[in-house]
């Protein structure tokens, strides 16, 4: 009975160090990883071409909007805090697009239907991309939603916004990146 409950305790113990260690590995990957990938203010930012949810063209690359100060803002649909912002996007939009500044909105949704209705519910006109697989999400080591980058006419990152933007907040992100004339 002894030699019994001692190969269970080994067993156990084999077990529970296994599990330790692939834990501590994920861990480990997961912290380096995304201090690799994670874009900073001064990055030139990657460019990246998505089907577009919302526009005259099948796909949009960010290089379309090359010499134009660009928002990238990553969100979903699940996401309350990125619902909150659209609203001042798509004021702001209006505002900005003469004066060479571009919203450009990532969609992080699995279901493109999802997207469509949400824009068509909020009244969304500023170009909408849906990166299903996250490629792009990956490439600028976004993990948290909504995040925005703010990049200038050259292509440099401005400034990197972890969280939601209030409308004034939002305004002078924008007046940063525009051109001047």
């Amino acid at each position: 009975m002894a030699n019994k409950k001692k190969k269970r305790f080994i067993f156990r113990s084999v077990v529970l160090a296994i599990l330790a260690v692939a834990v501590g590995f994920a861990l480990y990957s997961s912290f380096t990883d995304g201090e690799k990938a994670a874009l900073k203010e001064g990055d030139t930012a990657p460019n990246f071409k998505l089907k577009t949810v919302n526009y005259e063209k099948d796909t949009l690359a960010l290089s379309d909007f090359e010499g134009k100060g660009v928002m990238v803002n990553f969100w979903a649909t699940y996401c309350e805090p990125c619902k909150d912002e659209m609203p001042y996007m798509e004021e702001l939009y209006k505002k900005y697009e003469d004066k060479d500044v571009e919203i450009l909105a990532v969609n992080l949704d699995q279901s493109e239907l999802v997207v469509t209705r949400f824009l068509k519910e909020y009244g969304i006109s500023f170009p909408i991309v849906h990166d299903q697989k996250g490629q792009v999400m990956g490439e600028y080591g976004v993990g948290y939603l909504p995040a925005s980058y703010f990049i200038n006419p050259d292509g440099t990152i401005e400034k990197k916004i972890i969280g939601p933007l209030t409308l004034d907040r939002l305004e002078g992100y924008l007046k940063d990146i525009t051109p001047e004339s």
